[in-house]
């Protein structure tokens, strides 16, 4: 395998005895260590199950502008629902995609006198009444995914020497689970003629596993400085670290720059990005392994400060990405986001 390309690593071998298992570990330490993505089979995603979301997602985009604005996240103080092209914002520019953006489905949380101002981030989804299906689909996949990605995150633990649970407290009770339903409509119709879909970016949480149509156009930055292409593979999830895994280890596993360039002319291209992420007001302890001292430190970004406590992290960036809901349903907080989050 060549070094432009991304480890594919098959989690299933962690069922096909002890020398199958070290193998995996040991993949999934170089890949998480030395580069923050990689490609994942034997996850046990069915073609039925993607078949299915992917079927309802495109019924979605396919639905004509005024009903998809009708649940736009403009509406919701949560920050749930549709984002139309060119809205939401990333490193300052506009990103040139449309999205759905899906939580867990939970009742509103208004915080009280004293409490964090990231539980306005709880709350419920908005769905088009027309597409019954579109719900079931998207709840479906955030609770088989979130299934691969707590066995993913015990077998990527232990194949640094930490305990398998050493997070799961973090993720017990309502976890901030997230997904997104995403065209790219391609750099044809982008207004200020550039190619991002969305600009250079690392994840907030633990882990994304991101679903990706045929069409490509994924990069993520390696050790060259350079960003290369992540060809699509049939059934495979694309894995990246977020920042909490970069936090926790102090720098030793790696969250990586990525973004998306705009596919050619009027070509679509759709994903479907999941973020694994723990509780609103989880603090993220130190990550015991035996390879703390080899830990360079965590990257250092003065323009993106990193909180211990993961719902700060959240709400910073909902509050830069989605700036017409942000103004509309808070104010207070663009006007001092880093103190007002809690």
């Amino acid at each position: 395998m060549s070094y432009l390309q991304l480890p594919v690593i098959d989690l299933s071998a962690a069922d096909r005895g002890p020398q199958a298992r070290a193998l995996l570990h040991a993949q999934l330490h170089s890949a998480a260590h030395d580069v923050g993505f990689f490609q994942l089979t034997g996850h046990g995603i069915t073609d039925t199950e993607t078949d299915a979301l992917m079927s309802a997602m495109r019924a979605f985009f396919a639905l004509p502008e005024a009903e998809r604005l009708a649940i736009g996240n403009i509406n919701s103080p949560h920050f749930r629902g549709y984002t139309r092209t060119g809205d939401e914002h990333t490193g300052g520019s506009r990103d040139w995609r449309d999205q759905l953006d899906i939580g867990a489905e939970r009742p509103p949380r208004i915080p009280g006198p004293g409490e964090p101002a990231y539980w306005w981030l709880e709350g419920p989804n908005q769905w088009p009444a027309g597409l019954p299906a579109l719900r079931a689909a998207a709840l479906g996949w955030i609770d088989r995914l979130s299934e691969v990605a707590a066995r993913l995150l015990h077998e990527l633990l232990v194949s640094i020497g930490a305990p398998a649970d050493f997070y799961d407290d973090v993720f017990a009770g309502h976890p901030h689970l997230h997904l997104k339903l995403v065209r790219y409509p391609g750099s044809g119709g982008a207004a200020d003629g550039t190619g991002q879909g969305v600009g250079a970016h690392k994840d907030y949480g633990f882990l994304t596993l991101l679903l990706q149509d045929r069409i490509g156009g994924l990069q993520v930055q390696r050790g060259d400085g350079e960003f290369h292409d992540v060809p699509p593979i049939q059934g495979a999830f694309v894995v990246n670290l977020g920042e909490l895994l970069e936090v926790a280890t102090n720098g030793y596993l790696k969250a990586t720059n990525h973004r998306v360039v705009s596919p050619p002319g009027a070509t679509e291209r759709y994903s479907v990005p999941f973020f694994y992420n723990p509780r609103l007001d989880a603090r993220i302890e130190p990550l015991p392994f035996p390879y703390e001292a080899q830990a360079p430190g965590v990257t250092s970004d003065p323009a993106n400060p990193l909180f211990a406590e993961f719902g700060r992290n959240e709400l910073k960036g909902w509050l830069r990405a989605h700036p017409k809901a942000a103004a509309r349903h808070h104010a207070d907080l663009v006007e001092q986001p880093l103190v007002a989050a809690g």
